[in-house]
């Protein structure tokens, strides 16, 4: 067993589950458990293939902070499902699953840790600096390529096309797809905007006006400086297009950095329940899955 740690972005891998495999797999009583199978089958691949000392999954509390709201209020708007209650938009056959998701975690060894007023990704930064060095984190969302460190081998293990085809991110690989460094990415990420978080980016930058900025002038503090100065190098539509967008950057730079410093418990290494496991693969028919997932923990 490595000293490594696992951190599993976890709603962002039950989805991929749900939606990546037929929700025809149910259980004798007739749930639906293509969502668990999923997320216990990811979690054999990645323990079998890196070997961690420790793995936690990090729980959205809350998935829409409303801080985050307060500050920037088109932040993943588009994906509420009931505006009054800001419920995420989740399918019933989903939701029924999540509960169990948490089960057979915890029955897994898996630590789940969420709270309050914070997202997994808040979890996951906080946790990255908790632990002395050496830390995977499983997501496919690519504003967690802030925490990539080489210097603390903090990597991603990037699952947009698929948890066993994942791409392993560090500073190199930054650098060759966006041109920049990791501790760039969430100034890069408020320039050219993100639809997917409902971050409108400032008109007229995107990737690689983005990335072209931040090798000239490395922060966007200095690049807002330069938009400021009227004998800079800035084009002048890009100069204005900064200048027009001052409200929404300092807003969006707090909403898309994650938090460091949340109050949690440091990250220890959990033992699974074989026994309690197998029954609960038997009940909900996943005993695949979990034999497969009892066999990266013992091999």
């Amino acid at each position: 067993m490595s000293s490594r740690l696992l951190l599993l972005d976890t709603a962002s891998l039950y989805f991929r589950a749900f939606y990546g495999i037929p929700d025809s797999i149910r259980a004798e009583d007739g749930t639906p458990v293509n969502a668990v199978r999923g997320m216990l089958d990811f979690l054999a691949t990645l323990q079998a293939r890196y070997e961690p000392e420790a793995v936690v999954a990090a729980w959205d509390d809350d998935w829409r902070p409303q801080w985050r709201v307060d500050l920037l209020e088109s932040y993943k708007a588009h994906r509420v499902a009931d505006p009054a209650a800001g419920v995420e938009e989740t399918p019933d056959l989903l939701a029924s699953q999540v509960p169990l998701i948490a089960e057979a975690l915890a029955l897994a060894g898996v630590t789940v840790v969420g709270a309050p007023d914070a997202e997994a990704d808040d979890v996951i930064g906080t946790l990255v600096h908790r632990w002395p060095t050496g830390v995977d984190v499983v997501t496919g969302d690519r504003d967690l390529f802030q925490l990539v460190d080489d210097e603390r081998d903090v990597r991603v293990l990037y699952t947009a096309r698929g948890v066993g085809k994942h791409d392993v991110v560090n500073a190199a690989w930054v650098r060759e797809k966006y041109g920049i460094e990791p501790h760039q990415y969430v100034d890069f990420a408020v320039m050219r905007g993100d639809a997917s978080d409902g971050l409108p980016g400032v008109a007229g930058i995107g990737d690689k006006t983005a990335a072209t900025l931040l090798r000239e002038f490395s922060d966007l503090s200095a690049i807002r400086a330069a938009a400021s100065d009227p004998g800079s190098s800035l084009k002048p539509r890009v100069r204005q297009s900064l200048l027009d967008s001052a409200d929404y950057i300092d807003a969006a730079v707090k909403v898309v950095t994650v938090l460091p410093d949340l109050d949690l418990a440091d990250p220890v290494a959990g033992i699974a329940d074989a026994e309690a496991l197998t029954a609960f693969g038997e009940r909900w028919n996943v005993a695949g899955p979990v034999d497969r997932l009892l066999a990266s923990v013992t091999s």
